[in-house]
C-alpha cells in the first residue's frame, strides 16, 4: 500500500521531497539531489552530516546524542544519517556538511584544497597618454599594465584606435597568457564561466562568477539527443547509418546549451557576452558529438576514440551564444567508452589521494568503473543498458513524478512515489529495492526466477503469497492494485523485469570483479567504494549489495559522492591547476577494454547470479 508520505523541505536547496515515515534525513537529502558528507558511511560516528531542523518535530536519536552537544540538539541540529522523518520537516543544511565542501574553491591560497585561479581573468587599465618623455609603443604601454601577454593580430589591429577613442583606458580579457578581448570601461568584475555535465540523458549547467568563485545559477534539462536513442550505441549506429545524423545531433545539443545559457544568465542577472569560458565533462560519445567528431569507431571493436588529451574549441565555431572569444574546454578521455566524465569524477573524488584500494562506480546506461591501487588507476566501462532508468521494464519509467522510487516489503508492500502522486510505474531504484526484498523473502531465487505461490517459502505471509500471479505462463508480483494507480491498471514486477536487471547488474559486477582480479585484490580488500552519478545517489546500498550490484563489503565503506562529473567540471572551470591535475590523472590511468578479454563473457554469466547471502544491513537505511 502507499503509506502516508511526509514532506521534507530543504531551504538551502529550495527543494522539497516526499518520503516514507522512518526515512533518514540523509536519504531524503539524496532524493533532493543534495549529497552530504558521510566519511563514516552513515554509521553516526563522524558527525559530518550535521543538519538543522527548523520546522517540524524530529526526535534526536541515540547517535545524535553521542556526537552533538545538548545545546546543539536544542537548536535543532541532528545527524542526517541517524535522524528519521516522522513529521513534515523543514531542514537547513550547513555548507560544510555538503559533499562539495570537501573540495572547496578558495579565493586565496590558504593551504586548503583548491585555490581560485581560473584560466580567464580581466584586468582594468588606465594608461598614461604618450608624450615626448614617454613615446613607447601602444603594445609596450599596455603590457606594462596587464602583463607580458600574447596579443593576437586581430586585436592588435584594433588596439591603436581603441586606446585613443576610449581615453587610454579599458578592460583587457586575458586567457592563459593571451589577450582575447578589449572592452570599454571597467568590466573587470563581470566575468562568468559555465560548467557543463553533458550526460546521455540529462545536461546540467552551472554558471559561476570567475572573479569571486561564487555559484550564480544552476539548471538542468533532458538531452534532446534521446530522440535518436536512449543509449550511446543507438546514437552511434544512427550516425553510421545516416550522413546527416552527426550534424543533427550536434546542433540539437548546441541548441540545448544555448537554452541553458539563456536560463542561467536570466536567473543570475548576468549577460551571455560576459561568459568567457565553458568546461564540458561528458562520456566519449557525447563529447565527440558536441565537437562534431564522428564517434562511429566506438561502434565496433576495438572501441577507438577520436582524441584522448583535452581539447580547447572555439565557442563561436560550435555556435554557442556566449562571448565570441570564449573557449570550450573538453575533458581528456581515457579510452573506449571511458570518457571525460570519468576523468572529471576522478578529479572530484580526489582519487589521486587514495592510500588504500578505492573503487569509483558511476552507474548509468554505461557503468564506468575506476580502481585506484598503489598509485595507479585502471578504468573500464560496461554496457549496463537502460534498465536502471526504467527502460525495457514492463511498467518501468524514468525517475519523474508518478514513479515509484522506493519499495519496502514486510507483511505488506510500502512504497514511495516521486512527487507524492498516484503511482504510474517503477523507476530503477524501486526495481532494485523490489528484487532485493523478494530475494530476502525467498520469493526470487538466486538464479533470478520468481517462484510461484505454490513454490514460495512455507512461512511467507499470506498477504504476500496472494500477490504472486501467473498470466500466460509469466509470473509476476503485484506491487500496486489497479485502484491505487494513476492508470487504474495494476503494477507488477514481472519475470522479464528481473532478467533485465540481472543483465544490467551482471555487467557492472563483472567489470568490478575483473578489475579487482587484475590488481590481485578481492572485494574485502577495498577500503571504500564511491558511488557517483545521478542514479548512484538514490540507490539504497543494502539493496544494491544484496542483488550483487555492489561488492559484499560493509556499508560503512560505501559512500555517495553525488554528481562527481559536474563537480569536476566546476573545479576545472575555477582552477587552471585542476585542469592540469585532471591531465595527470588521465595519464596515470590504464584503459581496460573488457570486450577484448576472453574471460569476460564467463565472468558476466556468473555475475548474473544473485549472491546467496547478505552481510550486515546499512544502519542509515533501516526503517
Amino acid at each position: 500500500m502507499k503509506s502516508t508520505e511526509l514532506k521534507v523541505t530543504f531551504r538551502s536547496g529550495r527543494t522539497s521531497v516526499y518520503v516514507l515515515p522512518g526515512t533518514t534525513i540523509l536519504e531524503a537529502a539524496g532524493r533532493a539531489g543534495i549529497i552530504l558528507q558521510t566519511p563514516c558511511g552513515g554509521n553516526g560516528t563522524c558527525g559530518k552530516c550535521r543538519v538543522r531542523v527548523t520546522s517540524g518535530q524530529c526526535s534526536p536519536s541515540e547517535g545524535c546524542g553521542r556526537i552533538l552537544s545538548d545545546d546543539q540538539i536544542k537548536q535543532g541540529f541532528r545527524l542526517a544519517c541517524q535522524a528519521r522523518v516522522e513529521n513534515h520537516l523543514a531542514v537547513d543544511i550547513p555548507r560544510e556538511s555538503r559533499f562539495e565542501a570537501k573540495v572547496q574553491i578558495l579565493t586565496g591560497d590558504t593551504g586548503r584544497d583548491v585555490a581560485l585561479g581560473p584560466v580567464v581573468r580581466k584586468c582594468y587599465f588606465n594608461l598614461d597618454v604618450p608624450s615626448r618623455r614617454n613615446a613607447s609603443s601602444d603594445v609596450g604601454r599596455l603590457k606594462a599594465e596587464v602583463g607580458d601577454v600574447e596579443i593576437p593580430f586581430p586585436l592588435l589591429r584594433r588596439l591603436s584606435g581603441f586606446l585613443r577613442s576610449h581615453e587610454w583606458s579599458g578592460t583587457a580579457v586575458l586567457s592563459a597568457g593571451r589577450m582575447i578581448g578589449l572592452e570599454a570601461g571597467d568590466t573587470s568584475v563581470s566575468a562568468h564561466g559555465l560548467a557543463v555535465d553533458l550526460g546521455t540523458t540529462t545536461i546540467v549547467g552551472t554558471l559561476f562568477d570567475l572573479v569571486s568563485g561564487e555559484e550564480r545559477a544552476v539548471a538542468s534539462l533532458m538531452n534532446p539527443q534521446v530522440g535518436y536513442g536512449d543509449d550511446v550505441l543507438s546514437r552511434i549506429f544512427r550516425i553510421r547509418e545516416s550522413g546527416s545524423a552527426l550534424s543533427e545531433m550536434q546542433q540539437s545539443v548546441i541548441r540545448a546549451l544555448n537554452g541553458l545559457v539563456q536560463q542561467l544568465t536570466r536567473e543570475a542577472g548576468a549577460a551571455a557576452r560576459h561568459i568567457y569560458e565553458i568546461v564540458v565533462a561528458g562520456n566519449s560519445t557525447m563529447q565527440q558529438i558536441l565537437c562534431g567528431l564522428d564517434p562511429s569507431a566506438l561502434g565496433e571493436t576495438p572501441f577507438v576514440q577520436v582524441f584522448d588529451s583535452s581539447l580547447s574549441v572555439s565557442a563561436t565555431a560550435l555556435g554557442l551564444a556566449v562571448n565570441p572569444a570564449a573557449e570550450v574546454f573538453v575533458f581528456p578521455q581515457v579510452g573506449g567508452f571511458v570518457g571525460g566524465d570519468t576523468v572529471s569524477g576522478m578529479l572530484a573524488a580526489r582519487m589521486d589521494g587514495a592510500r588504500k584500494p578505492t573503487l569509483l562506480v558511476d552507474i548509468g546506461t554505461n557503468g564506468e568503473i575506476v580502481l585506484a591501487h598503489d598509485g595507479k588507476f585502471q578504468a573500464t566501462s560496461t554496457a549496463a543498458g537502460p534498465a536502471f532508468e526504467g527502460a525495457r521494464i514492463v511498467q518501468g519509467m524514468r525517475a519523474t513524478a508518478g514513479a515509484i522510487e522506493k519499495v519496502v516489503i514486510r507483511d505488506d508492500v510500502l512504497f514511495n512515489v516521486i512527487g507524492n502522486a498516484p503511482p504510474a510505474g517503477l523507476c530503477g531504484t524501486a526495481l532494485i529495492d523490489t528484487v532485493a526484498e523478494l530475494l530476502r523473502l525467498g520469493i526470487i531465487s538466486e538464479s533470478g526466477r520468481i517462484r510461484s505461490a505454490e513454490e514460495a517459502p512455507s512461512d511467507l505471509a499470506a498477504s504476500l503469497r496472494s500477490r504472486l500471479v501467473s498470466t500466460n505462463g509469466d509470473i509476476g508480483f503485484l506491487l500496486v492494485p489497479a485502484e491505487g494507480t494513476s492508470s487504474r491498471e495494476p503494477i507488477y514486477l514481472w519475470q522479464k523485469d528481473v532478467r533485465e536487471l540481472q543483465l544490467a547488474m551482471g555487467a557492472i559486477r563483472a567489470g568490478v570483479n575483473m578489475l579487482l582480479r587484475r590488481a590481485g585484490l578481492g572485494p574485502g580488500d577495498l577500503d571504500s567504494v564511491l558511488l557517483a552519478g545521478a542514479f548512484g545517489n538514490f540507490i539504497r546500498r543494502s539493496n544494491a549489495r544484496r542483488i550483487g550490484l555492489l561488492p559484499q563489503i560493509p556499508c560503512s565503506r560505501i559512500r555517495f559522492i553525488g554528481n562527481a562529473a559536474s563537480l569536476g567540471a566546476k573545479l576545472a572551470l575555477l582552477s587552471a591547476a585542476e585542469r592540469e591535475r585532471a591531465s595527470v590523472l588521465r595519464g596515470k590511468t590504464e584503459h581496460v577494454d573488457l570486450s577484448l578479454d576472453p574471460g569476460f563473457q564467463m565472468e558476466f554469466a556468473e555475475a548474473m547470479i544473485f549472491p546467496t547471502c547478505d552481510i550486515d544491513s546499512c544502519p542509515s537505511e533501516r526503517m
